[in-house]
């Protein structure tokens, strides 16, 4: 059985094309919509269940209709990556799980009501729990509220997903060194700078990151209209790709 992720978002907050901007990675999203990049968020199929990994795509619910889908898995509780679920949970029919951190805040009033969402199924650093088969270990990352990285294995796979961080916590990268995921699908937010910005990796730090990791694929996420820019006018590191909505990986 194949393990397939497909990219359903690979921005930021800001999204590609940002508001009022008019530099060249804007308007080339502008005149094609293979470059624009809704917010990042993921799809997991594997064992013919499909999870939803974050939720900040504004029309969801019609990229996903009733029983499409078996659960979501959330990386934080930050607004770009659980929007969706506003309008979802007022709907009608089967509970949907929600995986995700202990965030005792959430977003706005999700868990005051929840509606047919259920919340209960916090997850915790490092234990390891099932999803139809799949076995997924929760990663710490660094981020300004409580996210939590996945490393998703199957018999035959291992995949980390890594947004949203700024560098990465030691034990969270010790971890990494010693699984070897074959597929990295990391926060890459900024084009090289000097020092690591707060929140999101710049492409000097995932530079370093996989060079102790030392895994041979390295997909890029998350990615700003800025980065979008430079990437016009530089090639990426052999191994390193940049993601796109509507990217389909199947791991074998």
């Amino acid at each position: 059985m194949s393990l397939t992720i497909t990219l359903l978002g690979t921005g930021g907050a800001q999204l590609v094309p940002v508001f009022g901007c008019e530099c060249d990675a804007c308007a080339r999203a502008r005149r094609n919509a293979a470059y624009r990049r809704a917010p990042c968020s993921g799809m997991v199929q594997f064992n013919d269940a499909i999870t939803l990994l974050d939720a900040g795509i504004p029309d969801l619910m019609e990229q996903f209709p009733a029983g499409q889908f078996r659960q979501f898995l959330l990386t934080h509780y930050h607004m770009d990556h659980v929007q969706g679920l506003f309008p979802l949970r007022w709907g009608v029919g089967k509970t949907l799980p929600v995986y995700g951190p202990p965030d005792e805040h959430g977003c706005d009033d999700l868990f005051k009501h929840p509606g047919l969402l259920d919340f209960s199924h916090t997850v915790e650093p490092f234990v390891v729990f099932d999803l139809q088969g799949l076995q997924v270990t929760p990663l710490p990352l660094n981020h300004s509220k409580l996210t939590f990285g996945y490393l998703l294995e199957t018999a035959h796979s291992r995949v980390a997903w890594l947004t949203d961080t700024a560098g990465l916590p030691d034990k969270t990268q010790k971890f990494l060194l010693n699984n070897c995921p074959q597929l990295l699908v990391i926060d890459c937010s900024h084009e090289p700078r000097k020092q690591i910005p707060k929140n999101h990796n710049d492409l000097n730090a995932v530079i370093a990151l996989n060079a102790a990791i030392n895994c041979p694929r390295v997909i890029l996420t998350h990615i700003s209209h800025v980065f979008d820019q430079w990437m016009m006018k530089n090639p990426l590191p052999a191994g390193f790709e940049a993601g796109y909505d509507g990217m389909r990986i199947v791991l074998d």
